[in-house]
């Protein structure tokens, strides 16, 4: 008769109940931090501020404040580049904020979660 890879009540590989309990909790904390970043919103400018950018942390853009000062239709590459620069650093800033909080949850461990 072969032998059960299932022994007195631990899973497959030595997990026990208390390792299941641990993953369990870390994955409510994950879900928690995800839930918190993305209600956080992050911002970031260019041009000197000439234009704002506000993206959420689900990675959306939430606002775009242009000065008035900053239309020229002469130049309306320059306006393009400085929109872009600050949706793009908003987003990085995004990024950056749910990265440094999955590596504090997981004592930094790449666990790349796609989050």
């Amino acid at each position: 008769m072969a032998k059960s890879a299932f022994r007195g009540g631990s899973y497959g590989g030595g997990m026990n109940m208390n390792m299941i309990k641990q993953a369990q909790k870390m994955q409510q904390d994950m879900l928690k931090m995800q839930e918190d970043i993305e209600k956080q919103s992050y911002e970031a400018s260019s041009g000197g501020g000439a234009v704002k950018a506000v993206a959420s942390g689900k990675n959306e853009l939430l606002s775009l404040e242009i000065a008035p000062d900053a239309v020229d239709p002469e130049d309306v590459e320059m306006l393009q580049d400085l929109i872009l620069a600050a949706v793009n650093e908003a987003l990085r800033k995004a990024e950056s904020a749910r990265a440094e909080q999955m590596s504090k949850l997981t004592g930094g461990l790449n666990l790349n979660l796609g989050f």
